[in-house]
This record gives C-alpha cells, structure tokens and sequence, in this order.
C-alpha cells in the first residue's frame, strides 16, 4: 500500500496535467475551425476539474491500480469527460474532424518534450531530489501513453476519427458507424488480449515518440 501511495503522487500531477491539456486542446482547436460548442460550455479552459470525471478520471483507475497492487497484475485504465464539438458546424467537418482530433495527441507529445525540458533544467541547476526526477519521468510516460491510446484507429478515439476524416467518403461513412460500439471494443481488446495492444500498437507508437524526442533533445543531451 505504501508503494501504491507514492505512485500515485508521483503519477497525479503529469496525469491531471496531460488530461487538461489534452481535452482543452480539442476545444481549442474546435473553436478556431468554427465549432464554439466547448468554448460556451467552459471546455476550453485549464481548470481541470472541468475535463476530470469523478468515476472515469478518479474512482476506475484508482480501483484497478489497488487491484492491481493486491493481485501483482492488472490493468489501469480511464477516461476524462469528453468535449463536445459538433462537427456539422465546423467550417469543412471532414477537414476539419482530422484536425480536432489530432490537437489532442499533439497536446500530450508537446507535455512530454516539456517534462524532458524541465528534467534538463533541473539537472542543470543541480537539483538532486529524485521524487522530482521520478515525476518527469512520469510525465514522459503518461504523456506517451495517452499519445498512443488516442491514436489507436477505432472511433470515437482521436485516431478513429482522423481515419474517418481522411477515408474516401463512402468508405468515411461505413468506418463511422463503428463509433457506437468503439469502447467496447477497445476494452474488449485490452482486457481480453492486452498484450496484443501493446505490441502491436501502444509499444510502437510511444517508441517512435520517445525516438523523435530522443532526435529533438539529442543537443542538450
């Protein structure tokens, strides 16, 4: 349990943070193509408590961390409260959908390169604490993850719905009724057959962000 205490401050912090970012990136860019939906509804803010969901964000993962440390194997999964953006007023929705979606992931490899950043800094200025340096490293990883997991190419994950709006249209059309029924599939896999996730997917993409990373801070390295 007390091992369980640590990780979880460590984690909260890089989690609360890339969430907030993440969802407020959609609205953002939502906004900026034509859709004020998220604006009007207070969504495009850092607050967040207004992205967090008190059954997705806190009691899911906090449960299956505490599983998971009972029983030595599990699975920590969650979710924030998803920004509304209704496509249809977007200034080119198929365009436009690719874009919405994209801001997200963005969001979170940008926190990751800033979490690197500060961890420099902090060497730099001879910070030796390493509850601090486990926090970059924190937020390098959770950043990664959720950089990945949105970009799996089931809607209504951010990756679907950048397939959705990059197909043919008669093609864009079929792939979107899979969004109903998406969730469900996507903890269908990761429960069932985690490992498949990871090595086809999750484990690839974090490891071709981390190798960008790698190239972008190879100077300060």
């Amino acid at each position: 349990m007390d091992n369980l205490i640590r990780t979880i401050t460590v984690y909260a912090l890089p989690v609360v943070f890339a969430i907030t970012l993440h969802e407020a990136a959609h609205g953002f860019v939502a906004k900026y193509f034509g859709d004020a939906t998220a604006y009007l509804q207070g969504r495009v803010t850092l607050n967040p408590l207004k992205h967090l969901d008190p059954f997705g964000t806190v009691l899911l993962p906090l449960g299956l961390a505490v599983l998971s440390s009972l029983i030595g194997y599990g699975i920590v999964f969650g979710y924030a409260k998803p920004v509304p953006v209704q496509f249809d007023n977007l200034r080119d929705p198929k365009r436009d959908m690719v874009w919405v979606a994209l801001a997200g992931p963005m969001a979170n490899f940008v926190q990751a390169a800033l979490w690197i950043l500060l961890g420099y800094a902090m060497e730099a200025s001879g910070v030796v604490e390493p509850f601090f340096f486990k926090m970059v490293g924190a937020g390098v990883l959770v950043n990664g993850i959720i950089f990945a997991f949105n970009l799996l190419p089931i809607p209504p994950l951010d990756g679907g719905r950048m397939l959705v709006g990059l197909l043919p249209t008669r093609a864009s059309i079929a792939y979107s009724r899979v969004e109903p029924y998406g969730f469900a599939i996507v903890l269908g896999l990761m429960f069932v057959v985690p490992g498949l996730v990871n090595t086809i997917w999750l484990g690839p993409v974090t490891g071709a962000m981390q190798t960008v990373l790698g190239i972008l801070f190879s100077p300060l390295a």
